[in-house]
Parts: structure tokens; C-alpha cells; sequence
């Protein structure tokens, strides 16, 4: 079974075709596929196959370690996006690909960057049944009052606005990361991102992903960070459009420092999202025989 493994900002995944799989990908297999010193380590797996809508280059599916299916991952859409260009999938520097929060549309930028249209993020949504079209709200935490923004971008975002970079580093994210992922207020579980300005259209996050935990970076984090930051910062008021928001300016461009590097944010009218970053290879590999016959026996 040969597969691809990539990297961006840290955030590392496993490109399989579907036409290579040996196997059924169950959740107790994803889990021993990504399992460090026993599996092959990674953040997660994306899949690959040919669609049946011939408007699209490829259908994704995207795993994380604990063997959830995700709706959508920013950094991993990157990855199999330059990944589906440099196998000849397509020649077009314009396409679109088929996930399950919908069509994503990247245009390749170079040999190792791409900007992907994310389509509309929103405020309100099935994630946050519970809240206001604003999506803002307040929950409890490891002993912890916290004002959040919702944000949905494919995924649910739960972005927490801190007052500068010392408290940011000074937050234990494994420790307080779970009990806001699996609060009551999202039946789905959610993406969490602590974030504060460092300088004009200029901030630093860190990022609690749903079914992985603490990560070097996320291209969706990322985007529901600004989001949060432009709203409040006062360029956002709430609307009476489908995604809760108006923007009394065309664009804004904001550049997200996170651990693993960083990521340019575009959001236009109506929170139309596209997101800016790199994504390089990192090896190819085959499974063993006796891996693959341990994956067998792995329901």
C-alpha cells in the first residue's frame, strides 16, 4: 500500500489512493496508521479518489488520528491539492475538489503554495445549535469563564481572544483544550484557537483541534482566529445574511502566526474566506507486509 506523506506548518498527513488502499480505512486503523512509534505518525489521513462529478479533479476525505472523519482541514486540503497537481491529477492551476463540507476551488501559486477559496464561513450553524446569530458566546473550562466567537468554515471553530503573547504561551492547551472540544454547547465537538493581535491585520494563535489535540497549526483555526479578530475588532457588524455578517469593507488580509509558520487569511464580502500557505512532500513509503497483516487483524 504506497502512500505520501506531507507537511504543512507542522501539520503532517497521509496521502492514500484510493486505488492503493489494501484495506478498509476503519477508525481503529487510522488510529494505528498515525500512532507514533508504532504506526507511521501523522495528524491524520487524507484520501483520494476519482469522482463521479466530472466538475471536480478529486474527491477528499480527511481522518483524524482518533479515526473521526473531518469535515475539513485548511492545511490538509493544501497538502492534497499540490499533491493531486504533482501526480498529474490535473495540469489546470485552477480546479476544484469534492470534500464533504462541499467544493473547495485552490489555484496553485507556485510549486509549494496554493490559494485555496474556502467559500462563505458563518457565524450560526448546526454546530452551535444553542447560540446567537452573532455566534458569541461563554463557557466554563478547567475552572475558567471563556467569551468565545463560533465560526463555521467547513468545521466548527471556537476562537478565544486573549490580551497579549504572554498569556497566549502561558495557556496549557492539553489541559484546558478537551473540556471546551467536547463541551455541551457543541454536540459535534469542536476546533479551539486562542488568539490575540500582535500588530495590525497581524496575529498569533495556537490551536486545540478537534480529535487530535494541540498542533503546530490549522489552516481552518486559522481562519475562524480572524474571523473572531475582525469581528472584534469593530470591521464585521452582524447582518441579516445567511452567515450572520456584513463587512463594512471589501477585503481584509490578515497574516496568522502559528507554531509551525504562518498563513495569510483573505476574508471579502459576506465572510468569503480564501486562505494562502505552503505544503511540501516529506517521503513516500509502502507498508510492510507484517504491518499490513497487523492492520488486517485491527477491526
Amino acid at each position: 500500500m504506497r502512500f505520501e506523506k506531507w507537511q504543512a506548518l507542522g501539520n503532517d498527513y497521509l496521502i492514500v489512493e484510493q486505488e492503493q488502499l489494501a484495506l478498509e480505512l476503519t477508525p481503529a486503523r487510522i488510529r494505528r496508521l498515525c500512532e507514533g512509534h508504532f504506526g507511521v505518525y501523522a495528524d491524520g489521513v487524507l484520501l483520494l479518489s476519482r469522482p463521479e462529478d466530472p466538475r471536480f479533479v478529486a474527491r477528499l476525505r480527511i481522518y483524524n488520528p482518533d479515526g473521526s472523519e473531518a469535515e475539513l482541514s485548511g492545511n490538509g486540503a493544501r497538502e492534497a491539492i499540490l499533491y493531486l497537481h504533482r501526480r498529474g491529477w490535473t495540469n489546470e492551476d485552477v480546479f476544484s475538489i469534492q470534500t464533504a463540507a462541499g467544493e473547495i476551488r485552490p489555484t496553485i501559486t507556485g510549486p509549494d503554495s496554493c490559494r485555496v477559496d474556502m467559500g462563505h464561513a458563518a457565524l450560526a450553524s448546526k454546530d452551535y445549535p444553542g447560540g446567537p446569530a452573532e455566534g458569541v458566546g461563554e463557557l466554563e473550562a478547567d475552572g475558567v469563564r471563556w467569551r468565545f466567537q463560533h465560526v463555521s468554515i467547513g468545521n466548527p471553530q471556537c476562537a478565544i481572544a486573549v490580551a497579549g503573547l504572554a498569556e497566549l504561551q502561558a495557556l496549557d492547551l492539553p489541559a484546558i483544550g478537551p473540556a471546551i472540544e467536547g463541551h455541551e454547547l457543541f454536540p459535534n465537538r469542536t476546533n479551539v484557537s486562542w488568539y490575540t493581535e500582535t500588530e495590525p491585520n497581524r496575529i498569533r494563535a495556537r490551536i486545540f483541534e478537534r480529535g487530535v489535540g494541540e498542533t503546530l497549526s490549522s489552516g481552518t483555526g486559522a481562519t475562524g482566529a480572524t474571523v473572531a479578530y475582525l469581528l472584534r475588532g469593530g470591521d464585521y457588524a452582524p447582518g441579516q445574511g445567511s452567515n450572520g455578517a456584513e463587512p463594512t469593507s471589501p477585503s481584509h488580509d490578515v497574516t496568522v502566526a502559528l507554531d509551525g509558520g504562518e498563513l495569510e487569511v483573505e476574508v471579502g464580502e459576506g465572510l468569503h474566506i480564501n486562505l494562502s500557505g505552503w505544503a511540501v512532500p516529506v517521503f513516500t513509503g509502502a507498508l510492510s507486509e507484517h504491518f499490513l497483516k497487523e492492520l488486517h487483524e485491527t477491526e
